[in-house]
Formats: C-alpha cells, sequence, structure tokens
C-alpha cells in the first residue's frame, strides 16, 4: 500500500461544529483508522492544518491531539503549495470572500453553508471553481443520517406508493444567555452577522427535499424573531436583528407538499430534534436522526373522532420500527471520505457549489417571501 498525504487547511475549527464534526469525528477519525484506503493500492492520511484567529485556541487544540500544525494567517496557508485543500466552518458572513481566495490559489474547497450571503455571490463561487477546474463539495450532513437513510432505502423500494406530502418539525430551546448559558453564540441571531434560522436551516431543507422527493418549485414562509432580547458570551444584553423561527411550505416538482417549521424557541416534545413525516398512498414513515417508523396501508387502523371519549390505544404504538440493516458512520465523516475520493479517484460526487447555490437561494426566497407575504416560484439555476 501507498500512503499519500493529502494536507488540508480547516478554517473555523475552534467552533462547535468544525471542531466537534469535522475535525474529531471526520478528520480525527479517519486518522484513527488508518486513512482512507482508495481502493488501488493507495491510503490517504489527512495531515490537518488548523487556521483561525485565535491563536491560544488553536495552539491549545494542536497540541491536545498531537497536530503539528496551525496558523491564523489564511492568506500564508492559501499561499503554501503543499495545501491540497481548504474546508471553512467559520462565520458564514466571511465565507465568500475566503473561498473566492482558496480557489484563486488553486486549492479544492469543501465547505459548510450557506456558501455565502446571497443567491449572487453563490453562483459566482460555483463558476469561479468551474473555471479553475478546482473540485468542490458542500456539507449536506443530514443525507447521511441514520434515519433519513431508511426513509431513503423506504423511498426507493417503493414503500409509499405516490407520496403526498412531508411534515417536517425541527428546532430546540436555546436559552437566552440571562439565567442559562446560550446553546449557540449570538452572532446566530444577529443579521449583519449572517445569522438567522432561514439562513442556517432552509438550505438543510432544500438539499432535503431535493435528494429525497425532487425539486422544489415554489416556497412560501413567514420568519419572524420570537425573542429580541438575548444576553451574549460576556453577559451583555443585545438585539437580536435575526429570525429565530420560520414556518414554511414548500411545493415540489410531481406535486408533493412539504411543510416544514423550524424554531429555536419551541419545547422539544418529540423523540428527536427532527422529525419528518412522509405520507403516501400506500404508507407513511415519520424519520427523524437515527430512527424511522412506518405504518402500511395494510395495517393502518381506523381512528373515530369522538371528543367525548378517551383515547383507550396509543396512536405511537400502532407503528412498526424499521430496522438498521446496516453499520452507520457519522455523517459528516462519510461525507468527507466521498470528497476525498472524488478528489483522488474521481469517484463520483454532486454536492457541490451548484448544490450549495441552491440552498442559498432557497434561504433567500423563504426570506423574501416573509417579507412580502407572498408564495414564490423557485427559478432553475445553473452556470
Amino acid at each position: 500500500m501507498t500512503r499519500k498525504t493529502v494536507r488540508i487547511a480547516m478554517n473555523g475549527v475552534t467552533g462547535r461544529m468544525g471542531y466537534r464534526q469535522h475535525l474529531v469525528r471526520s478528520i480525527l477519525a479517519l486518522r484513527e483508522q488508518g486513512g482512507l484506503d482508495l481502493g488501488d493500492g493507495t491510503v490517504l492520511w489527512p495531515e490537518p492544518i488548523l487556521v483561525g484567529r485565535r491563536e491560544h485556541a488553536l495552539k491549545a487544540l494542536a497540541e491536545k491531539h498531537g497536530l503539528e500544525h496551525w496558523a491564523t494567517d489564511v492568506d500564508e496557508v492559501l499561499a503554501d503549495e503543499t495545501v491540497d485543500i481548504f474546508f471553512d466552518a467559520a462565520m458564514t458572513s466571511g465565507r465568500e470572500e475566503v473561498l473566492k481566495k482558496a480557489i484563486a490559489a488553486g486549492k479544492h474547497v469543501y465547505t459548510e453553508k450557506p456558501t455565502a450571503v446571497g443567491l449572487e455571490g453563490a453562483i459566482e463561487l460555483a463558476r469561479l471553481a468551474r473555471e479553475a477546474g478546482v473540485k468542490s463539495g458542500v456539507v449536506q450532513d443530514k443525507l447521511f443520517l441514520p434515519g433519513l437513510l431508511k426513509l431513503k432505502r423506504l423511498i426507493d423500494g417503493g414503500f409509499f406508493g405516490r407520496i403526498l406530502s412531508v411534515r417536517g418539525e425541527f428546532g430546540y430551546w436555546v436559552f437566552e444567555g440571562d439565567w442559562q448559558e446560550a446553546q449557540r453564540p449570538s452572532w446566530n441571531y444577529r443579521a449583519e452577522d449572517g445569522g438567522g434560522i432561514v439562513v442556517d436551516m432552509f438550505p438543510h431543507w432544500e438539499y432535503v427535499l431535493h435528494e429525497l422527493f425532487g425539486r422544489v418549485t415554489s416556497v412560501n414562509a413567514l420568519a419572524t424573531t420570537h425573542i429580541p432580547t438575548r444576553w451574549d458570551e460576556n453577559g451583555k444584553p443585545y438585539s437580536a436583528t435575526a429570525d429565530d423561527s420560520a414556518y414554511g411550505i414548500f411545493e415540489i416538482e410531481g406535486g408533493v407538499v412539504a411543510q416544514i417549521n423550524s424554531s429555536w424557541d419551541v419545547r422539544v416534545n418529540r423523540d428527536e430534534l427532527v422529525e419528518f413525516q412522509v405520507d403516501g398512498t400506500e404508507g407513511s414513515a415519520v424519520a427523524g436522526l437515527r430512527n424511522c417508523r412506518v405504518q402500511h396501508r395494510s395495517a393502518t387502523p381506523k381512528p373515530v373522532w369522538n371528543p367525548d371519549l378517551p383515547a383507550t390505544y396509543s396512536f405511537r404504538d400502532q407503528w412498526q420500527e424499521i430496522p438498521d440493516n446496516q453499520e452507520f458512520d457519522n455523517g459528516f465523516k462519510v461525507q468527507w471520505e466521498l470528497f476525498l475520493k472524488h478528489v483522488y479517484a474521481g469517484a463520483d460526487y454532486h454536492w457541490d457549489l451548484l448544490a450549495g447555490a441552491r440552498g442559498v437561494q432557497m434561504a433567500e426566497l423563504g426570506l423574501k417571501s416573509s417579507a412580502e407575504g407572498r408564495r414564490l416560484d423557485v427559478p432553475e439555476i445553473s452556470l
């Protein structure tokens, strides 16, 4: 076996997502398993370079995990010809600029979403990457969740018959920060810093709906800020200028209708933090992060509406759990593996910057729909 070292500049690894999912559970996990076998006698060995603004935090992470390379100067890292891939998980507001620099430097780019603050910028990134001949990838992690993989298995097997509708519930209560520390950074609630739940979550809903059910053709959304004042990391109050909840209706080619609620102001009364119910003529399913339950047409009970009598049975008990039937690896790690195989072995891969642009488009149209109070068509985009 031949070992090939791949140097990956990882920008934003001091943040929650960049550190936990991308560094520890993806890149370091690949190193722990001995690298990534390409199947042709080559093993890729990822060598991360930690990049960020806080020198002390980067140094601490490097020492904790026994890593040699870290830097606070992005331009210096991009000028290093030994760097193969640039990854970004830093603040949304600075992503477009740093990705442009990485593409201009000839680096393959892999990035969190949204890829830009507006559709025009997102399309420009996709165009620049294509013209530069560099490979690109956008994180679309929810496609690799066990629950949604089981749901995809049901769709591919024809379980639903004709799919009629999708109902999604996502969210949890994010503490305001006054008497309990908030679970999300304060910039998430400032529109001027790229915050807002529409910008954060509508790109997810676009690729989930697109990959599982078809292209989204229209969006009708209401975005709002339920909690106008929050407290930042220093305990100081600030005005929330970004939306913290959004309620969307999405039409999908072929007639499927999806309704998805997204909120950081909801207390969880469901099995998982996100759940999708899919109803079809032959059966229904409820899929979450890990689990998936079904009810087939032949096993559907006959509920009778009678408000004068209490229910004597549990509706949840009338559903059947879908077995795993396979080992599910961390979804972020799986997509990293696919992207690396795309870059170094020519494997098929379509979650690129153009796919990321569709997510930016969805968020942009969602905010516009909410501001104008009307349903908007979703034009197809291309380079």
